[in-house]
């Protein structure tokens, strides 16, 4: 899926209620994915499933982020009661978790990049990109902030929706 409209016109509430609606909570398994290139935006979407979520207790949802100890995340990867359903995170930590073989991707169903258009531009993206789509079987999700720009390179291979 492809979601592109300015700013303020709900892409997030899109992904968030979609992911929600297709969540299937398993004790310590990640089934949805999100990935932002700031803190601020992470900590936002953390947010908004918490709003959407009210009302589904049994939905986990976390946010990881560089400038944080990264202890605390892996405390709360480790254990069955906490680990997160749905995570939240930005590129440099979720790589970080990832690489110390704390939080494992194989049970991802949904895997949303939000303002990817701004995250493909940044500086080390490119290597990011190949890992990505191994992370991201299923179902991969570009959310650019600018209509009508998508990088030729984000187009994944044929298997992928998009």
């Amino acid at each position: 899926m492809l979601c592109q409209a300015k700013s303020g016109l709900g892409k997030t509430a899109v992904f968030v209620l979609t992911t929600l609606q297709q969540v299937e909570p398993v004790p310590g398994e990640c089934a949805v994915l999100v990935m932002c290139h700031t803190r601020e935006l992470a900590y936002q979407i953390k947010n908004e499933y918490a709003r959407f979520a009210k009302y589904m207790p049994e939905v986990k949802t976390a946010v990881f982020y560089g400038g944080t100890p990264m202890q605390k995340d892996i405390e709360i990867l480790s254990n069955k009661d906490t680990h997160p359903h749905i995570i939240v995170a930005t590129p440099g930590r979720m790589n970080a978790l990832v690489r110390e073989k704390k939080l494992r991707l194989g049970s991802v169903k949904v895997f949303v990049l939000d303002e990817c258009d701004k995250m493909l531009d940044q500086i080390g993206m490119s290597s990011w990109r190949t890992e990505s789509r191994a992370y991201a079987k299923p179902k991969v999700r570009y959310a650019p902030r600018r209509p009508g720009y998508l990088p030729r390179y984000a187009y994944p291979k044929a298997g992928y929706d998009v």
